[in-house]
């Protein structure tokens, strides 16, 4: 199930931060205008993206514990986002419901199957 989780975060991160780079106009949609606010949540996209891929390919003794750091923060953070954005009707806020949903079963299954 780690594996799912960082292959699901690889999957949903690589057309996201690209459109946010790229300024695409689903991109304006879903985030709004280019802001100062929305490279902020680029840099914390590509910080996940980056240690997803880089936790496929090196591991060590502590690494679940890493990876359960990781999607403990995302899990949180997804959660709070209909809080921020007071609205469930975001395509944004409804994809971070569902990745949340995901990797909580991850992390119980880590947590429990451990």
């Amino acid at each position: 199930m780690i594996l799912a989780s960082l292959i699901l975060n690889i999957l949903v991160l690589i057309p996201v931060t690209g459109g946010i780079i790229r300024n695409t106009e689903w991109v304006k949609q879903a985030y709004g205008e280019d802001s100062p606010g929305r490279r902020i949540l680029l840099a914390v996209y590509m910080v996940i993206l980056i240690a997803s891929v880089g936790f496929l390919f090196f591991q060590d003794e502590q690494y679940e514990q890493y990876i359960l750091a990781l999607f403990v923060f995302q899990i949180f953070y997804k959660l709070i986002t209909p809080i921020t954005t007071r609205t469930l009707r975001n395509p944004v806020v409804v994809s971070n419901l569902g990745i949340a949903l995901f990797h909580s079963v991850t992390v119980y299954l880590m947590i429990y199957n451990a």
